[in-house]
């Protein structure tokens, strides 16, 4: 019997994937079966999925349940991806900008920096010492009522019955002598 062989010992299974349907699975709720339908209906990237409404993605064949969680999540994917370019592209027009300036300027600009992360460090210091000290402050209060409710406890639940001398002559300091029924262990206050 001769087998055929599948792919390279220790080849990862995902080098085989479509990076279509591997986009589309990085969503929550789209598993292949999904992402196939979604290529099928010819959107087959986050944003055009994001761009579709729920309508347009149950005609795809996804339940009104799944293509609202999908619509969502592509969405949330979208604005994500979205904001991250931005971001990037202002910092590649602030290198742009930075690296056109003098050394002057630069060595004026790193001092600012520096100082203004002197003081937020410290800032940041005296702000983590009182959030520290206020939750150790409630933690000692918590603690104290804790003890106390503790305390409270047993003294309800306590059953021993309080010591006396007895005064006709028998021996030992402390006799146990119950005063009435009610001061006995077995007695059940309800």
């Amino acid at each position: 019997m001769s087998r055929a062989h599948h792919g390279v010992i220790g080849e990862p299974m995902t080098a085989k994937g479509n990076s279509k349907i591997d986009a589309l699975t990085a969503l929550p709720g789209i598993g292949a079966a999904t992402a196939k339908k979604l290529i099928g209906a010819k959107m087959d990237t986050v944003s055009k999925v994001a761009s579709a409404g729920s309508k347009k993605l149950q005609d795809a064949g996804l339940s009104a349940a799944i293509a609202k969680k999908v619509s969502t999540a592509a969405k949330g994917a979208e604005k994500t991806s979205s904001a991250a370019k931005k971001v990037t592209s202002k910092a590649k027009a602030a290198t742009k900008t930075a690296t056109k300036k003098t050394s002057t300027v630069a060595k004026k600009a790193a001092s600012k920096t520096k100082s203004a992360t002197k003081k937020a460090t410290a800032a940041t210091k005296s702000t983590a010492k009182q959030v520290a000290s206020k939750t150790k402050a409630s933690a000692k209060k918590v603690s104290k009522k804790v003890t106390e409710a503790k305390k409270a406890a047993l003294s309800k639940t306590s059953k021993t019955v309080k010591s006396s001398k007895s005064s006709d002559g028998r021996k030992g300091s402390t006799l146990r002598v119950p005063r009435k029924v009610t001061d006995m262990p077995w007695f059940n206050k309800k």
